[in-house]
């Protein structure tokens, strides 16, 4: 969550008119592909009025020396699609989110999380995952999905699940399956099966044109689905299926698939060594600039606050918002514009929670409260939905100085209550503590005499799971056996 306090509109759209979105992660759609070879005036338009906003969504872009690196490879692999001759014709952006992602538009604009960039153990993995999106752009699989998109629209990941619950467009059950799985990562459009497969050929295609060993695409894809695995193991989920994998054959076969095209004995330049030179030292996980995620702990060093996420309930940041997410219910923290008076402010958060021409949501009363040392106001409102009556809340504090922070918050009727732990851990942190919040990073090793998986595994930055994490990190197995001299990655403060 940045520190700019842009009020999220709840159903709002991220409008890309017939540009789109080709994510990596993307799923489900209508198939079939056209063939396009260059860079049309309109998409060229289309894109850049479609960057600036695209980009902030997903934490703006990243510069320096990581930066410079992954946009040489991106340029690389993107002339391989006969799009363009010229390096100058895209655009290549790491983008500083933590979710794993990728995705492209028309008009050759290319990115890349550096999450998912740190997920990758050699280049050729790189260019195949950049080549896959430049792929769907190729097809024209976003042209597919115009009319979708203009009629679902690109929704914030928390103001998508609470206007499509409250209005009734999905089933509560569903909703932290098809939202709060990997957070903003969902703003890409979804393509059919035939599509993603179709991207993968194509980006296998182009990773063979730059001389890489197009087996890359298959490995990369192997560690996605394993750290969308883990990941749902840590947060106690019973699905193991990645998103980016839910409507597909399993990610195994998607995995196989890749393989097969490829070719098992085909060959390659992969660049390892290089790519780990080339990322060493990027954020991992949430920047401190828009607030740390620590377990159940929420915690923004800038804006000086905390709090705590409800037991059984996980967090994910986003660019404009925190969502939480349990059994339970779904909640968003974020801000909104602030003149100094609570009452106005709550109504104002209820009001944007239904789009045009929808009911609006009321709360029957607000209440006032103090939560340690801040002034607060709370109501609680009932909305009918396709899943029953719902319960939602919105629970504001003032922070003084003409700033306010907000929940808002969706349960079962009768079940608001869930959320009231964490409505009370909302604090001020002081000096000390905002500067104690540090970064992760990613730190590239040289393998020692001596060193094991579990050894190295104990430096990872993480009390839960470290040696899962590093595994998966570097793409390895549980009897896996370092060589001295070998690099691994490590992710340290």
């Amino acid at each position: 969550m940045k520190t700019t306090r842009r009020k999220l509109a709840l159903g709002s759209a991220l409008a890309l008119s017939t540009a789109g979105l080709a994510g990596f992660a993307g799923v489900a759609g209508p198939a079939g592909a056209q063939a396009v070879d260059s860079i049309s005036a309109s998409d060229k338009a289309q894109g850049a009025k479609a960057n600036p906003e695209l980009t902030a969504e997903f934490g703006g872009r990243l510069t320096g020396p990581q930066a410079t690196y992954v946009e040489s490879v991106g340029k690389t692999i993107a002339l391989q699609s006969g799009l363009s001759n010229a390096r100058s014709d895209f655009t290549v952006t790491l983008l500083n989110s933590p979710v794993n992602n990728a995705f492209a538009i028309p008009g050759g604009y290319i990115y890349v999380t550096r999450q998912l960039t740190a997920l990758m153990n050699n280049e050729a993995e790189l260019a195949g995952v950049l080549g896959h999106e430049v792929g769907h752009v190729a097809a024209r699989h976003s042209n597919k999905r115009q009319k979708a998109a203009q009629r679902n629209s690109i929704l914030g990941a928390l103001g998508s699940v609470l206007s499509g619950a409250i209005l009734g467009d999905s089933g509560f059950g569903r909703i932290g399956q098809q939202i709060f799985s990997q957070g903003s990562q969902l703003l890409t459009l979804r393509f059919s099966r035939t599509q993603e497969l179709e991207a993968d050929k194509l980006g296998i295609t182009y990773l063979r044109r730059a001389g890489y060993d197009p087996r890359a695409m298959s490995t990369v894809l192997e560690s996605l689905a394993r750290q969308n695995a883990l990941e749902s193991q840590l947060r106690g989920s019973t699905s193991q299926t990645p998103e980016w994998a839910s409507t597909h054959p399993d990610p195994a076969s998607r995995v196989r698939d890749a393989l097969v095209q490829a070719g098992a004995n085909a060959t390659g330049t992969t660049n390892r060594d290089k790519f780990l030179a080339g990322i060493d030292g990027l954020t991992y996980d949430d920047d401190p600039r828009q607030g740390i995620v620590d377990g159940r702990k929420f915690t923004h060093p800038e804006l000086r606050l905390a709090f705590d996420a409800p037991e059984g309930f996980y967090l994910v940041n986003g660019a404009k918002s925190v969502s939480i997410t349990g059994q339970s219910g779904k909640a968003e923290f974020s801000s909104a514009s602030f003149n100094g008076n609570l009452d106005t402010y709550v109504a104002n958060v209820f009001a944007g929670l239904t789009g045009s021409g929808q009911p609006g949501v009321r709360p029957e009363s607000l209440e006032s409260t103090t939560v340690n040392g801040l002034p607060a106001r709370y109501g609680v409102a009932t909305a009918q939905t396709n899943s029953g009556t719902m319960d939602v809340a919105v629970f504001a504090y003032d922070f003084g100085n003409g700033k306010a922070y907000h929940f808002v918050t969706i349960t079962q009727a009768g079940g608001a209550g869930a959320f009231n732990t964490m409505f009370r851990s909302m604090r001020r942190i002081t000096a000390a503590q905002a500067g104690s919040v540090k970064p992760r990073r990613l730190s590239v090793v040289t393998v020692k005499a001596g060193d094991t998986v579990r050894s190295l595994s104990s430096r990872m930055a993480y009390s839960d799971a470290p040696l899962d994490r590093f595994l998966v990190l570097n793409g390895l197995q549980q009897d896996a056996r370092l060589t001295p001299g070998q690099k691994v990655k490590l992710v340290t403060y």
